[in-house]
């Protein structure tokens, strides 16, 4: 007969092999639906690899796909911390986005030192309001912030839509449902010369940096880690749950609204109702297989990147379906999941 008894706390080496394993699980296991596409596994990782970072173009291409899962993992892992599910990074993006359009599309004409900052702030705000919703709702009234957040996605980018279709409308879009430009004051300065990769990537880098010191070295860190270990404890201990519930969804909010911000005024210019390839929720990817911590977003992120961005290359040259990727990053999840079961239980045998 096969027991799990817990292992206590586990050594360093366990926590951090444990996303390394799980990397290496997906991959392993990604070689199936590879072979019964008729491609050879050998080759087909290659191509994935050259085409996410063969090349000067390939690299680049990869960071600007990771920019904007670096802030959604940052707003899922800060807020899955504490134990509140924040599924809602994807309208949280989008509010973020048409945010960023209603104040850098002309509504205030400022040098790029105030206007960026201004569609940054504004964005990061628009964010964090939409999850205070949730977040009151589950503090106050027990509501499941799984469900409303969720619930939340359609609905803003139903409203996202609507608006892209009459008040945001861009005259000069040829009747497509875009909004007005950005001004060039507003745009994120390029990283790298005639490359989409911009200035995203930096703010992203900055906020993984200062994520982790605020979870690791201030009072509000041990807070947020003693509520998501043990609420009531934590709450026995004098720390108000409600608070910390509430600073931590406003957070995760205002990160997700960053993620929209930084598509808009880096990338596209403009916003449109695909903006996101799914970003918010491939963010709790990210997050899970950073194991939650907000230093190892950043290579997470890039991780995942990597992988659609050569999914697509390998595709296009061996004529298998690019939704290949999709299934790897679903083994990735699959795998951090089993990997953290092995972290904090081992199998005995009696």
């Amino acid at each position: 007969m096969i027991r799990l008894e817990a292992r206590g706390r586990p050594t360093a080496l366990v926590s951090a092999a444990a996303p390394l394993g799980a990397v290496l699980a997906a991959l392993a296991l990604a070689t199936l639906p590879l072979l019964a596409a008729g491609a050879p596994v050998g080759p087909a990782f290659g191509l994935m690899a050259a085409g996410a970072a063969g090349s000067v173009f390939a690299l680049t291409e990869t960071l600007t796909r990771a920019t904007p899962l670096i802030l959604t993992g940052l707003a899922a892992a800060v807020a899955f911390r504490a134990r509140l599910y924040n599924v809602g990074a994807e309208g949280q993006l989008y509010a973020g986005a048409l945010a960023a359009v209603m104040i850098g599309s002309g509504a205030i004409d400022a040098p790029p030192a105030v206007l960026i900052p201004l569609i940054l702030l504004t964005s990061a705000l628009a964010g964090a309001l939409l999850m205070l919703g949730p977040t009151l709702l589950k503090a106050k009234l027990g509501v499941d912030e799984v469900v409303t957040t969720l619930l939340l996605n359609f609905i803003v980018l139903l409203f996202v839509q609507m608006m892209l279709e009459g008040p945001l409308k861009d005259p000069m879009g040829g009747g497509w449902p875009q909004s007005e430009p950005i001004l060039d004051a507003g745009i994120l300065p390029p990283l790298v010369e005639r490359m989409r990769l911009h200035a995203g990537l930096i703010l992203g880098v900055g906020l993984c940096i200062i994520t982790h010191i605020v979870m690791a070295r201030t009072v509000l860190g041990l807070k947020i880690r003693a509520v998501g270990d043990n609420a009531s404890a934590a709450q026995y201990a004098g720390i108000s749950v409600t608070g910390v519930i509430v600073t931590v969804g406003c957070l995760s909010g205002a990160l997700a609204g960053l993620a929209g911000a930084s598509e808009v005024a880096g990338l596209k210019g403009y916003l449109t109702a695909d903006l996101s390839r799914g970003f918010g929720y491939a963010g709790i990817v990210v997050a899970m297989v950073a194991g939650l911590q907000p230093l190892l977003v950043l290579p997470a992120a890039i991780f995942i990147a990597g992988i659609f961005v050569g999914a697509d290359t390998m595709s296009r040259t061996m004529n298998v379906s690019n939704y290949i990727a999709d299934l790897i990053v679903a083994f990735a999840l699959l795998s951090v999941l089993v990997s953290s079961l092995f972290v904090r239980f081992r199998l005995r045998w009696r």
